[in-house]
């Protein structure tokens, strides 16, 4: 007797065990393993590429937020803009120290670039390769306010600052070939000697490619007139905001829409935001290799079903009812899938753990990523493998025997 959905009084009154289903469902996979894999490998290099892209965008925003706790979001800096008229300001000579009696200002710190003096590792070099460095004067305070830290030597002093001697950037001595303390270079046409080696410097990275002077041998031996053309800044975090909206005003009060206020950490945020459009392009990209995949396991399913068609035919002579064929090949479908998403997982996480290993990242895959990516393929599994377990399960046991 037929119920109105098609099936059979047998087909609601008999059931198969978990273990039986499992069983029946992986003999189409151990026939025919080579198959399997290949069907599984779609899913898994889709899976992969998604798990490790989330991964990879994961590990490094870990990194940069590691990084920014480090450096702190608390320092600003000052630059003068543009003029009513589109001509270039300048920042006041007394900048650093009106910046200093801001309310919950903590350091400041200037530099001021000397305009036409050029930095060469001697006197014999062609004075048109000045290898793009600049000369700048800085306060005594600078390396404090920025972060700084020295791979060689010792940073200007009261001492020192007043003699020619220099403190170079990490790229300025890279390009120098600059490697140890005590090394005599030219800055402007002048023998200045090498105190220290500065250490990258992540927030202000204008000063990788500086010779840095102090004020004092800069007014003496390049005209310096006081002007500071950056300066920056350390407040405490709770005041960032109101110090930023107070330095305009007090740098130039007269044109404070002349004074440009910066905070060098979001510009890591931004490109961290670039990065993570990014790795949203290569999550579609993913999607559509776990889309493939999701068609290679149709694919594989419904040739199954048409070889095995005896063996179908077989089993509803001897009983089994629709409902038990469609179990067969769903679950079938599923295994497949679910092989193929773990071992995706699997090579995701470790291509993750590669990249952050050789970019110096923690590793930071979500759980919540991992379970997603299984549980889409089962998800994926058993969209394609519906279709074929209903046509394997609709075949009449006579035409199955005799094709």
């Amino acid at each position: 007797m037929s119920d109105r959905n098609g099936g059979t009084e047998d087909d609601r009154r008999s059931r198969l065990l978990g273990r039986d289903i499992l069983r029946l469902g992986t003999t189409g996979l151990r026939a025919r393993p080579t198959r399997a894999v290949l069907s599984a490998l779609g899913i898994a290099i889709g899976i992969a590429a998604m798990i490790a892209v989330v991964g990879i965008s994961s590990s490094s925003q870990a990194k940069l937020q590691a990084q920014l706790s480090e450096l702190g979001t608390n320092l600003l800096t000052v630059q003068a803009g543009k003029s009513l008229f589109g001509q270039d300001a300048a920042l006041p000579e007394s900048t650093v120290g009106k910046v200093g009696l801001i309310d919950g200002v903590e350091q400041v710190g200037g530099a001021a670039t000397i305009d036409g003096a050029f930095v060469y590792r001697s006197s014999f070099i062609d004075r048109a390769q000045s290898g793009g460095l600049a000369v700048t004067a800085v306060t005594a305070r600078l390396l404090d306010v920025v972060g700084g830290t020295l791979a060689a030597g010792d940073w200007l002093n009261p001492a020192t600052s007043g003699y020619p001697t220099v403190v170079l950037g990490s790229k300025a001595a890279e390009r120098l070939g600059v490697a140890t303390v005590g090394s005599v270079i030219q800055v402007g046409e002048q023998p200045f000697t090498v105190v220290g080696i500065l250490d990258p410097i992540d927030l202000a990275p204008e000063l990788d490619t500086s010779a840095m002077i102090g004020e004092a041998v800069a007014a003496e031996r390049f005209g310096y007139d006081g002007k500071p053309t950056m300066v920056y800044e350390r407040s405490t975090d709770e005041r960032v905001g109101d110090v930023r909206a107070l330095l305009p005003r007090t740098v130039n009060p007269a044109a404070p829409e002349e004074v440009e206020v910066s905070r060098p950490s979001d510009a890591l945020a931004a490109k961290q935001a670039a990065d993570q459009a990014f790795t949203g392009l290569l999550l579609g990209l993913g999607s559509v290799a776990l889309l493939v995949g999701g068609i290679g396991v149709a694919n594989t399913m419904v040739i199954s079903v048409l070889e095995r068609r005896r063996e179908i035919g077989l089993r509803r002579a001897l009983g089994a009812t629709r409902g038990h064929i469609r179990s067969q090949f769903l679950t079938e479908a599923l295994l497949l899938s679910a092989l193929g998403g773990v071992a995706g997982a699997a090579l995701g996480t470790g291509v993750t753990s590669v990249v952050a290993a050789v970019n110096d990242w923690p590793t930071a895959v979500p759980p919540e990523v991992l379970l997603a990516g299984v549980g889409a393929t089962l998800v994926i599994g058993a969209i394609a493998g519906l279709y074929p377990a209903i046509r394997a399960a609709r075949t009449p046991p006579t035409s199955a025997l005799s094709g």
